[in-house]
């Protein structure tokens, strides 16, 4: 098992509900897959900041910190489900 850590850029145009919703949705994956070690937002504001550039023409998004160990295949099975669930704008995972 590794050590991984995925910062995930979630859409704040529906609302805390959802990003809630998106982030319960990616700890149960990783739960099942390996050990959830932290999932926390990033920075202030419960994580919702200024985007650089306009995603999908939104200019915030709530930023989401997991680490965790699994095996090498969860997190390219993580970024493939991101890729297709709406509400996910970016997710970048990184092993450490």
């Amino acid at each position: 098992m590794n050590n991984y850590e995925s910062m995930f850029v979630f859409s704040v145009a529906k609302g805390e509900e959802a990003t809630a919703a998106l982030t319960e949705k990616f700890k149960a994956l990783i739960e099942a897959n390996g050990t959830l070690e932290a999932c926390e937002p990033f920075g202030a504001n419960n994580g919702v900041r200024t985007l650089a550039y306009a995603i999908e023409d939104e200019t915030q998004g709530a930023y989401i910190l997991m680490t965790y160990a699994a095996k090498p295949e969860l997190p390219a099975e993580i970024e493939r489900i991101a890729g297709i669930t709406e509400g996910v704008l970016r997710v970048l995972t990184i092993r450490k």
